[in-house]
């Protein structure tokens, strides 16, 4: 279960520590890469805030999917500041985490900003999460948490 962080140091927006078995489990998962010096990913964002905004914390009960930023940031106070300034109520890998090269090694990252939407276990459902928030808005979710095969809550 949460195979992809399993182990792993996953951090809130107030930088404490978050066991990601419990904050991950039983969810659709989406990780993006990006960076504060990137202009794509400063105008995707946003968008990204309100699409997580609107499943996660308006609805009830909230919808099962969850964020994690992996930073392409140049240095830690670069990342501390973008995810601070532009970012949701999500999570991230921590930017002193080599595991950062290996997520993007395994999801074939070469450019910022990518949202890679996950199964539990990390197998992708889609490698376009990106473009599709930005055709498709909230219904884009539904398909995604039907792949992703968890126990389902969602209502919408």
């Amino acid at each position: 279960m949460v195979e992809v962080f399993s182990g792993r140091t996953i951090l809130n927006k107030e930088g404490e520590s978050v066991d990601p078995e419990e904050a991950l489990r039983n969810k659709v998962v989406g990780i993006y890469f990006s960076a504060g010096w990137c202009p794509p990913c400063r105008d995707f964002t946003p968008i990204l805030c309100d699409f997580y905004t609107e499943l996660v914390e308006e609805r009830e009960p909230a919808a099962q999917f969850e964020i994690v930023f992996i930073s392409s940031d140049k240095s830690a106070d670069d990342m501390v500041e973008y995810y601070h300034d532009m970012h949701g109520d999500w999570l991230a890998l921590p930017w002193t985490d080599d595991y950062k090269n290996e997520l993007k090694q395994r999801y074939k990252i070469t450019a910022v900003p990518k949202l890679v939407i996950v199964k539990e276990n990390g197998d992708v459902i889609t490698e376009k999460g990106r473009k599709q928030i930005r055709d498709k808005g909230l219904s884009c979710f539904r398909s995604w948490l039907d792949a992703a095969e968890i126990f389902q809550n969602f209502k919408g």
